[in-house]
């Protein structure tokens, strides 16, 4: 017989290696909660529909930024670009407020959002579906804004990538 507690070890170990070969946009989700920003990186973000135009977050349970981001109202996503990888290192080493000391951030909507980021989609928090270690972040657009001349920045095999050199093909 199979150890389950082994196997469901293996099949984390294997997921998480997987999931190191997704190349993926880095986004800062940023919330006011107590008169306090608070925020971390994510990877975990994805448009959820157009109609309402809304996004979802998924965020680790035991983050700093789960309790606020739960309770606020209002919530941002900061697609960060490449030029923004100093707030990306400033997020990951700083804790609390001190994340906010890189970058130009100003409160739009009641959400940090970053103005020199490649874009900002600040939300109103709809829906929360806890699902294992993670809560399902469902939030709806209440205003979005986006730079032309930026590339993301992109998180690869735990190193960040420039993808922006890529040809470009027709599909």
């Amino acid at each position: 017989m199979i150890d389950s507690e082994a196997n469901q070890s293996a099949i984390r170990d294997s997921f998480r290696a997987a999931m190191r070969h997704v190349a993926s946009t880095v986004h800062a989700v940023t919330t006011m909660h107590a008169g306090e920003r608070h925020g971390i990186l994510a990877t975990a973000v994805s448009s959820l529909s157009f109609d309402p135009p809304s996004l979802l977050v998924c965020i680790n349970q035991a983050a700093s930024l789960h309790h606020p981001l739960t309770q606020a109202e209002l919530f941002a996503v900061n697609v960060l670009g490449l030029e923004n990888r100093d707030i990306a290192e400033q997020f990951a080493q700083a804790r609390g407020a001190e994340r906010f000391t890189v970058g130009d951030w100003a409160d739009e909507h009641g959400a940090p959002v970053l103005l020199g980021g490649q874009s900002a989609m600040v939300c109103r928090r709809i829906d929360c579906h806890r699902f294992g270690t993670h809560t399902i972040v469902v939030g709806e657009l209440v205003a979005a804004r986006h730079r032309q001349d930026g590339a993301p920045l992109t998180y690869y095999d735990r190193n960040y990538i420039d993808i922006s050199g890529a040809p470009i093909s027709t599909i």
